[in-house]
């Protein structure tokens, strides 16, 4: 956790949409007036791409100012640069991921490669926020800046374990501004007709990823908050193990059949 309120913190922002979206360029003046800023992103959209890692080939970095960095791989691949080359070993007090262009909700928390990059800082054991805007069109992301700048006051008082990380999702554009949060769980959503099939001009079949998602009501969930017009904010880690599933399977006395 971050130990004092009020101080400027470094802070290392990211995303998933690029160096040149409007999301991380807003929060980047924004967070700026304030704190000490370092933006290193992928230098084009890089959306869906999970927590995955450039392996395969070299990656290539190109400095755009003093704190301003792009690179060709994902958002995963610009958090280990700029922790390990950038910042020569040296931990940011927190990493910002984000402000993304469409919802991170649900589900698409395991696509989303604005949460792989918050997920990474916490596997770094650095505090990390991941910031999401449901409907980016005519969104207004200053306002959003806004509330981030001053949620950042509030988030030591949290207690929050480095190995957390905080979604943020904010709602359609709204008269008053963002003032009503809550915190969350993932809610459920599903596709309708995910897989989509086409044919091009020499007849042959290709497919398109894609479908229109729908959110499913519960209470107490991200969808739910967004819907009223609040703020979400939900904790997420990665501890995937089943606890009372794991707790039953050790109470059994199993036999592996002949």
């Amino acid at each position: 956790m971050i130990a004092k309120k009020n101080r400027k913190l470094k802070i290392l922002i990211t995303n998933d949409d690029g160096l040149h979206a409007p999301g991380i360029k807003i929060l980047f003046k924004e967070l700026s007036r304030y704190h000490e800023l370092l933006m290193v992103a992928p230098d084009r959209e890089q959306s869906a791409t999970s927590h995955s890692l450039t392996l395969n080939r070299p990656l290539r970095m190109h400095k755009h100012a003093s704190n301003i960095y792009s690179c060709d791989g994902t958002p995963t691949d610009s958090v280990m640069l700029a922790a390990f080359e950038v910042l020569n070993h040296k931990k940011p007090d927190m990493i910002i991921s984000g402000i993304n262009h469409g919802a991170n909700m649900g589900e698409d928390v395991l696509y989303s490669g604005t949460i792989a990059a918050a997920i990474e800082g916490s596997l770094l054991r650095v505090p990390s926020i991941a910031v999401s805007m449901v409907d980016s069109e005519g969104a207004d992301f200053k306002n959003a800046a806004r509330f981030i700048r001053r949620f950042l006051k509030l988030y030591p008082d949290l207690n929050i374990n480095s190995s957390t990380v905080l979604n943020i999702n904010f709602p359609g554009k709204v008269k008053t501004g963002y003032n009503k949060f809550s915190f969350t769980s993932l809610g459920t959503r599903d596709y309708d007709d995910i897989v989509i099939q086409k044919t091009d001009p020499r007849g042959g079949k290709y497919y398109w990823i894609a479908g229109k998602p729908i959110w499913k009501e519960s209470r107490g969930s991200d969808i739910s908050a967004i819907r009223s017009g609040e703020v979400s904010i939900t904790p997420i880690h990665l501890n995937f193990t089943d606890g009372k599933t794991l707790d039953d399977l050790r109470g059994m006395k199993i036999r592996l059949p002949r």
